[in-house]
């Protein structure tokens, strides 16, 4: 079995655990594969496992080690190869992790006999077209949202939102969000976006501090293509994030076009706890404990 490991370096203890994790591999005849940034940091004495290659379709599962930042790049590594993700925890809140790094037996176990589920989630394909774009930008896939956005200094940016062709408005506001279900407990959410359970297939743009009462978040049919133009003179330093994580200029002239990713991501759970037991565990969804009276 073929396994994959991506893992956050800012963790201090992560060399430590590498060992523990080539180690308890090892006995259960998983062969584990390394993500480059991580390299340097498995026991020199073993050798440490091979670096991913391009081809991540050859792996049966992919381990990331770390928090939700770390699982959405594994994710974004994938590149769209139908290999589930394995989130353990090593962060603080891991909301779309699984398990914590004391339950590693056991997810190990889980992974060589196949003894857990996977949830399919909607991801999002973009691609960037029109003036300078020479051809066509295709970018990166993402499982959480896609955001547009001044760069620099805190100004509103002002864009164009389309959906299937179909001019919505024109939006004033320091920025637009494109979020899937995964993505609506993410950033959306703190945009004031709604919560969307993740079986739901849509997709949620949410505009962030919009400049009228008129606007509100919209929940759109998954299979809607949602296109946002800068408009000039509103269109200097403009920039298009992917995840958080990684971004690209857009111009004056060029148009985002999101949609639908060909495939889910797709994330493994190990246990039966429930989308809204994580709510209630990860986000204190709902928690009353401080007016409880004594």
């Amino acid at each position: 079995m073929n396994v994959g490991v991506v893992g956050n370096p800012n963790y201090p203890d992560l060399g430590a655990f590498l060992a523990t994790l080539q180690q308890k591999a090892a006995s259960v005849g998983i062969k584990l594969f390394t993500e480059e940034r991580i390299q340097s940091l498995w026991p020199a004495g073993n050798g440490g496992p091979p670096v991913l290659a391009q081809a991540s379709s050859e792996l049966d599962c992919l381990i990331t080690l770390g928090g939700d930042g770390t699982l959405l790049r594994g994710a974004r590594l994938l590149n769209g190869a139908n290999t589930p993700i394995l989130g353990l925890n090593l962060g603080r809140v891991g909301f779309l992790t699984t398990a914590g790094p004391d339950a590693l037996d056991w997810a190990l176990d889980a992974v060589v006999r196949g003894a857990y589920t996977t949830e399919p989630r909607l991801a999002l394909q973009s691609s960037i077209t029109g003036k300078g774009a020479k051809g066509g930008r295709v970018e990166p896939l993402v499982l959480n949202d896609i955001v547009v956005h001044k760069g620099g200094v805190a100004r509103v940016v002002r864009v164009k939102v389309s959906v299937d062709g179909d001019e919505v408005a024109q939006y004033s506001a320091d920025g637009i969000i494109v979020s899937t279900p995964t993505g609506s407990t993410a950033y959306s959410m703190s945009a004031g976006g709604p919560i969307v359970v993740p079986t739901v297939d849509a997709i949620v743009v949410t505009a962030i501090c919009p400049h009228t009462l008129a606007v509100r978040p919209l929940v759109l049919a998954a299979t809607a293509v949602v296109t946002i133009q800068p408009i000039p003179p509103w269109s200097d330093e403009v920039l298009v994030s992917f995840d958080g994580q990684v971004g690209t200029p857009i111009h004056a002239g060029e148009r985002l076009e999101v949609r639908r990713a060909d495939r889910p991501i797709l994330l493994i759970r190990l246990g039966p706890e429930s989308f809204f037991k994580r709510l209630r565990k990860k986000l204190h969804w709902g928690d009353l404990s401080d007016r409880t009276r004594k």
